[in-house]
């Protein structure tokens, strides 16, 4: 039994957009492949207009496909789906009559080495995954850059042959959510920019480009205004949109908390002009959530996003997160006409540079913080391609105040310091 063929991720979400309806989509895996069956058929049948996830165990990003084997010999739990060990026709039976026009379903996987993994897909017909060269390679392990961005060329190439199947590829950028936290907006939006480029320079026609929701949200508005004006000014593919994260950082402990930060997700992807946006839940903080609690929290952001208002035509946002996006993005492209020798470039030469990022090809002379408004700042721009209005704060900058700044969002809704 094959999967069908003629399910179009960014044509889905383009009709919806046009509709005027977000759509809200989780981030589930399950070992399981009837868990993982009943997973995506209760994300369907949600009150929403829902995508399908199937995320990737951890074993399988990384290649270490004996483990994978020896876990489902033995009745080990895996914490995704073991896309690649599964045989086609186990996969097939888990996506017949779920995986369609009307309910698109993606791949989730953080690799560095993507190939395997979009081979299994082909075999099944999934057209839709994430990622990207830097995304998935600086903050996940050791794997050098330059070998992650050759893996990542070629596995785009390889993706286009879906369509000889009839199917449009889809690929969105994880640039957008680099560490998942600390690192300021203005950086993350150039890299989603950068991989989407990248993405397009090796046959991708379809392409979703990410932001996560950050600290502050008009910080986060503002980033969002600068992705969307930097990819109608850059983009070379007319299929595009954003996708916004619930914040991937340190997630309130508490049900209250977890779900007002949900909903102000929500309102910064109706606010922001996203059209799909990746939820978290109430159970976040303490364990993988199950089934039931992924399907409230998808209900619940959907339901914020019927009720948030979307800004005036014409409203417009703070320049300063344009203004390094830009700078940081027209440095790098500067650097080479093929998109990733200049991700390479860019990196040697601190251009591009992840505060807190321990990764050999990462230079870590930049740093970041949180200001008294909750506004994240560059500490210490390092070689980065602009310079700042923001004065650095006055005292030093130490390892107490780091932890402080992780935790800041768990404590802010946990203690409703509103």
């Amino acid at each position: 039994m094959s999967a069908p063929q003629t399910a179009d991720f960014g044509a889905y979400v383009r009709a919806e957009a046009e509709a005027g309806r977000l759509v809200v989509q989780p981030r589930m895996g399950f070992g399981d492949p009837a868990t993982m069956r009943a997973g995506l058929a209760a994300t369907r049948g949600a009150a929403a207009r829902t995508v399908g996830t199937i995320t990737v165990d951890a074993h399988t990003r990384v290649g270490h496909l004996a483990a994978v084997e020896s876990a489902l010999r033995d009745g080990v739990a895996l914490n995704g789906y073991p896309l690649v060990t599964h045989p086609v026709a186990t996969t097939a039976e888990v996506l017949a009559g779920l995986h369609g026009p009307d309910f698109p379903v993606q791949v989730r996987h953080g690799s560095a080495d993507p190939l395997g993994i979009f081979r299994a897909m082909l075999a099944v017909g999934l057209g839709a995954t994430e990622g990207g060269p830097v995304s998935y390679c600086l903050p996940y392990g050791r794997t050098p850059l330059a070998e992650s961005v050759d893996n990542w060329a070629r596995g785009c190439e390889l993706l286009t042959r879906l369509r000889d199947q009839g199917l449009e590829p889809h690929l969105e950028t994880f640039g957008g959510c680099m560490l998942g936290q600390l690192c300021p907006p203005g950086q993350l939006v150039a890299i989603s920019v950068l991989e989407a480029l990248f993405f397009a320079q090796h046959g991708i026609r379809s392409i979703s480009v990410s932001y996560a929701q950050q600290t502050h949200p008009g910080q986060d508005r503002d980033a969002l205004a600068a992705l969307r004006r930097l990819c109608r000014e850059l983009l070379p593919v007319s299929d595009w949109h954003i996708v916004v994260y619930a914040y991937m950082g340190l997630y309130p402990q508490t049900h209250d908390g977890a779900y007002r930060l949900l909903g102000q997700a929500a309102e910064l992807a109706v606010d922001g002009g996203a059209q799909r946006l990746i939820v978290k839940t109430a159970a976040e903080s303490q364990r993988i959530p199950s089934i039931e609690v992924n399907v409230r929290a998808l209900e619940y952001a959907a339901w914020v996003a019927r009720r948030a208002l979307r800004p005036p035509a014409g409203a417009t946002a703070d320049p300063e997160v344009y203004g390094e996006a830009s700078a940081l993005v027209g440095a790098v492209l500067d650097l080479a006409p093929d998109v990733g020798r200049a991700l390479l470039l860019a990196f040697r030469k601190g251009y591009l540079d992840i505060p807190y990022c321990l990764h050999p090809d990462n230079r870590g002379r930049t740093r970041s913080y949180i200001d008294a408004d909750g506004r994240l700042r560059w500490e210490s721009t390092g070689a980065l391609p602009f310079t700042t209005r923001q004065r650095p704060r006055r005292r030093r900058f130490g390892s107490a105040d780091l932890l402080a700044d992780l935790s800041y969002v768990r404590r802010k809704f946990d203690g409703d310091e509103r």
